[in-house]
């Protein structure tokens, strides 16, 4: 990074950890688990050993006790290494924090130290066939019966979906409500009556595994229940405001990766008697990509800082940094193609990996179109009319 964001000596400390595990567990590997489709658990293992999984979790339930902002630093160094790894522990912080949201001192006692020290993965279960951009028109139902309550529904497109441990699901208790007669319910691996559906075969972050969730009468006692009944549109709400600033954080990471490759590859090749990169449209480029980078890592960092102060309203923040570093992720790596010629474009290279991954940060936790509605509608609560004259 170009700008010294004075970082607390456990900050700089949680970013060379991070640095080791990436330079160490996904670098070398990064090009083959992307070729290969596979989520290989090596570099999951070494960031539970590290404690990184528990560093937004309180301590009293086995955490670190830090907030947002280091759970971005680390999203933002895996991703430079591999998104998909990145993915991979980002999401599992997703399906955690509906249980830090609204779990009773019961579920946090029983689930969080599991989560904190690596031993249970998480999933977000929230998307539907029928049910993307607009949230409110989920299907699956929860049935209550005595005890438990009973699944019935598909989730899809679901990250950690067949690697995770514990899901958190949202599914309607009064379907006549809509968004209001949602709930929330904690869902174990194994529990009867639910079924990982096929891994998809996407275009990029593959090093991640998404898959469908089949709920075929699927059992659940009364206690895995979040919050209170007709909760569950609010806690996916509050759920997605908490993470998007790690997507953000995450294409920060991808783009400064995109940018060092390619960068380096500029200096290095040389064309017409000189390095590419004296050139100077391409410099150019390069300057450009620079700022964009430097601009976007600011309003992630500022968000999650605004998160941690304790601020109530931060969705506008949130979708703001989700949105603008996505949005310059892919810009970047597309540049980063583009400065590499017909390197960038072969396989053996890792900037077209790159630029697949990108696309999947525009669309996840909410499309930038829909990031783009949420700051529209928060906007009026901020600003003032101004008078001149």
């Amino acid at each position: 990074m170009v700008i010294d964001y004075f970082l607390s000596p456990e900050q700089k400390l949680i970013l060379e950890v991070t640095e080791r595990i990436g330079k160490e567990y996904i670098a070398p590997y990064a090009l083959k688990w992307d070729e290969e489709e596979t989520c290989d658990p090596r570099p999951l293992k070494a960031l539970a050993l590290a404690d990184l999984f528990g560093l937004f979790i309180p301590k009293e339930y086995g955490g670190l006790g830090f907030g947002t902002f280091e759970n971005c630093l680390v999203i933002e160094t895996l991703s430079k290494y591999c998104a998909g790894v990145a993915t991979t522990f980002a999401a599992s912080g997703l399906g955690a924090y509906p249980i830090l949201i609204a779990g009773h001192k019961g579920q946090k006692e029983k689930y969080l130290p599991q989560i904190a020290v690596g031993k249970k993965l998480c999933a977000f279960a929230l998307t539907e066939p029928q049910a993307g951009s607009d949230a409110a028109a989920i299907k699956t139902t929860a049935r209550k019966e005595g005890d438990y309550y009973v699944l019935n529904g598909i989730k899809q497109w679901i990250t950690n979906g067949g690697v995770a441990d514990l899901y958190t699901v949202i599914a309607l208790t009064d379907p006549k409500k809509g968004a209001r007669g949602a709930s929330a319910f904690i869902v174990e691996k194994g529990d009867p009556g639910f079924v990982i559906g096929k891994k998809e075969k996407k275009m990029g972050l593959r090093a991640s595994t998404t898959t469908e969730l089949f709920f075929s009468n699927c059992r659940i006692p009364k206690e895995r229940l979040l919050g209170r009944e007709g909760m569950g549109f609010i806690i996916a709400m509050k759920t997605l405001d908490l993470s998007r600033p790690g997507v953000g954080a995450q294409a920060v990471g991808l783009a400064q990766g995109a940018l060092e490759v390619a960068l380096n590859h500029a200096r290095q090749r040389v064309q017409f008697g000189q390095p590419v990169y004296n050139f100077q449209a391409v410099s150019h480029t390069f300057a450009e990509m620079a700022m964009r980078i430097e601009a976007a890592r600011a309003l992630v960092y500022s968000a999650a800082r605004f998160i941690d102060s304790g601020a109530k309203n931060i969705s506008a923040a949130s979708a703001m940094a989700k949105a603008f570093a996505s949005d310059v992720a892919m810009w970047v790596t597309e540049r980063a193609v583009q400065m590499m010629g017909g390197f960038g474009y072969m396989r053996d290279f890792p900037v077209e990996k790159m630029m697949r991954d990108a696309k999947c940060l525009q669309i996840y936790e909410g499309t930038n179109e829909i990031q783009r509605n949420v700051i529209a509608r928060e906007l009026p609560k901020f600003l003032k009319p101004l008078e001149i004259g």
